[in-house]
This record gives structure tokens, sequence and C-alpha cells, in this order.
């Protein structure tokens, strides 16, 4: 029987987490790029592809957001490996915080946009809410990295695409990882389609969304943490007990 997402079965858990994160990620880089003036809050390669093409000038694409996404990006990545930096692979007291604070980020922006401010009254507007959310998203990616979920980095498909392809009856026959690989590529294309249509309703929906799932992962993952245990503490990783029968 399959392992149970209990609890006390931290690792199927942390992988139920990392693809509830991964989902909401398509979720934010749709609104990201419909709302906010065609720029990307997760998605690096993207906005690296639409700068290079923005610095030549090509259909009036943005430059100054995608300047703004990448700086924020790295340095929330940069702000979550320092606050990891003493601890061990796998989820304790500090990943929980770290994405209890990308929580709070992406709720104020919601609750900012929900108010009735207009992201694209101004240039410096936009690229300041993008470059907000980007940190939040640097944040998650290297707190999602640190907990160790093999094939499911939350933020990009594209090596996990190679995977699933390489790896397969047609390719290589080794087949690891299989489903998971699926899984994280169908959320995020599921996380864009939710996200697209929230920026119909309203810009502030798809950004709360993202924040409550946020929430909710991190309390979830809270609760494989050991009472006794200390930041330092390892937990075990998703990958020895997931894809078993």
């Amino acid at each position: 029987m399959p392992a149970s997402t209990s609890p006390a079965n931290p690792a199927r858990l942390h992988l139920v987490l990392m693809l509830v994160l991964t989902f909401s990620t398509g979720v934010l880089d749709a609104v990201g790029y419909l709302g906010l003036d065609r720029v990307f809050t997760a998605n690096m390669t993207g906005n690296v592809v639409i700068l290079g093409m923005a610095l030549l000038g090509a259909d009036n694409l943005p430059i100054l957001g995608p300047i703004g996404a990448l700086a924020g990006f790295m340095t929330g990545a940069l702000i979550a490996g320092r606050a990891l930096r003493p601890t061990k692979s796998g989820w304790n007291h500090r990943t929980t915080v770290l994405l209890a604070g990308v929580s709070t980020v992406m709720a104020a922006v919601a609750i900012l946009l929900l108010s009735g401010a207009n992201p694209r009254s101004s240039e410096t507007a936009t690229v300041a809410i993008t470059a907000t959310l980007a940190v939040a998203m640097g944040v998650q990616a290297a707190t999602a990295r640190h907990l160790n979920v093999k094939d499911v980095p939350t933020v990009v498909v594209t090596s996990t695409i190679t995977g699933l392809a390489a790896d397969s009856h047609f390719g290589a026959r080794t087949h690891p990882f299989w489903g998971r690989r699926l899984a994280a590529v169908g959320l995020i294309m599921a996380g864009a389609a939710v996200g697209a249509g929230c920026v119909h309703l309203h810009l502030g929906l798809g950004v709360l969304l993202t924040a409550l799932l946020t929430l909710g992962v991190a309390l979830f993952g809270r609760t494989t943490v050991p009472k006794h245990g200390h930041a330092g503490a390892a937990a075990p990783t998703a990958d020895a007990a997931v894809d078993r029968p």
C-alpha cells in the first residue's frame, strides 16, 4: 500500500507540500505575466529570455520589470540560503518561518491590490510589486531546494520534463520518479490556468490564493518537525519512501 501523507510519514507529506507549492507557482506566474506587464515572478528563465529580447527592442517588451524580478528573486534566495546555512537538509523550524514569511509578504501584496491599488498606474509601481513578489518566490525556491524533494523544485519544470522524457521507456528506461515529475508539470500548468482565471476576476485574488496555499504548506510542514528537535536536525527526504509501491 502507498505510504500515507500523515505527519508520521514526513517523506510523503513533504512531497505533497512541494507539489502544492508548484501549483501556487503556476498561479503567481500567470498573475505576473498577465497582470504585471509580461513579467514572471518565479520563472527566472522566462525573465532572462524576455530581458534579452527587450534589450534589442523586440515587441516593446519590458526591461525594468525583468531586471526587478531577477534582482528580487536572487535577493530572496540569498536571504533563505543565509538563514538555512546552519541547518541540515530537511524540514526544520527555520523552513517553517521562511515559508510563513513568504505567505505574509504575498498576503500583504494581495490586500494592497484588493484594496484598490492599481499596479499599472506607473512603471515604478509595477516594478515594485513584481520585485516584492519575486523576493518572496526566491525565498520559497531556496527553501524548497533545502527540503531536497527530488525532481520537485517548485519553480521550474524544464529539467523535470527533460528527466520525464529522457528516463522514459523510450529513453534510458530508468523511470525514476515519473509520477512526481508528471504531477509537477501538470500542477504548474493547472496553477497557470487558475491564475489566469483569477486575473479576469481581480489581480489580487491569485496573489491571495498563493498566500493561503503557502501558509498551509508552512503549517502542515511544521507538524513533521520533532517536538524536541532543533534547527539543525535533519528530516528524512522524500526520495526513498515516496515512490515505493
